[in-house]
């Protein structure tokens, strides 16, 4: 698992696509933070990271899929894969591999966001102001966030050869999960079902860690999110053997 991450890593680090991630999600993110009259920290009177916690999962719903969308369907279109499937790796360390990595990158374009915090605490009047319990609790969100957001990608990769396909699939998915079910409940005609359908949803959980309280009934939602799409990649792959 460990050399396939490697290799994932090293193939992201020696094409553009890990520094066109970066690039992006901090221009899109520093603009909306600092720049954006609506948004911007600077106008809002608080010290605060929330413009950053309220534009970077609309953020990821675009990125993460553009990370994920090569991991399989390059490999099968390039026709590799059975190749790195006859290695003496099980589907699932291979699956892991390709998971990790495009977290790992990511968390990379996620870290130099900790600027944004240092320059807010130091601007706040006192000097850090700011709640920091919070904003750990958003960061906590955001990684996962990006945990499920990249297991659907990853699963998206997995069903098509087409990356664009496999991106499209992802970015729905992730729309469906995240808002999609905030948007369902809303109707009104669920009645006591609402807070229930509101519930399944990654926009409930991920407010509540935002708000700084980390809550295992919240932590055991994204790590059973992410595990069902593992296991969903996982059956895809195994497919081939029926």
């Amino acid at each position: 698992m460990f050399a396939i991450l490697r290799k994932e890593i090293n193939s992201f680090l020696n094409s553009l696509v890990a520094y066109i991630v970066i690039g992006v999600f901090l221009v899109v993110t520093g603009l909306y933070m600092w720049f954006f009259p609506q948004s911007n920290v600077l106008d809002f009177g608080y010290a605060d990271l929330q413009p950053l916690f309220a534009i970077a999962p609309w953020v990821f719903l675009f990125l993460i899929p553009a990370i994920t969308m090569r991991s399989f369907a390059e490999e099968k279109k390039a026709g590799t894969i059975e190749l790195l499937l006859t290695r003496p790796v099980t589907d699932l360390q291979i699956i892991l591999g390709k998971y990790f990595a495009c977290l790992l990158l990511v968390l990379f374009a996620l870290l130099p966001t900790l600027i944004y915090y240092v320059s807010v605490y130091y601007l706040g009047d006192p000097k850090g102001n700011i709640d920091s319990a919070g904003v750990f609790g958003s960061y906590i969100g955001l990684v996962f966030l990006a945990a499920v957001f990249t297991a659907i990608g990853i699963f998206a990769s997995s069903i098509s050869k087409d990356q664009i396909i496999s991106f499209i699939v992802a970015v729905l998915l992730c729309f469906i999960v995240y808002t999609g079910f905030d948007m369902l409940a809303s109707i009104d005609v669920w009645g006591p079902l609402s807070y229930f359908i509101s519930y399944l949803g990654i926009q409930y959980h991920y407010e509540t860690i935002s708000k700084g309280l980390i809550d295992s009934r919240d932590v055991l939602y994204f790590v059973s999110v992410s595990a069902l799409m593992i296991v969903a990649t996982k059956l895809v792959l195994e497919s081939r053997k029926w």
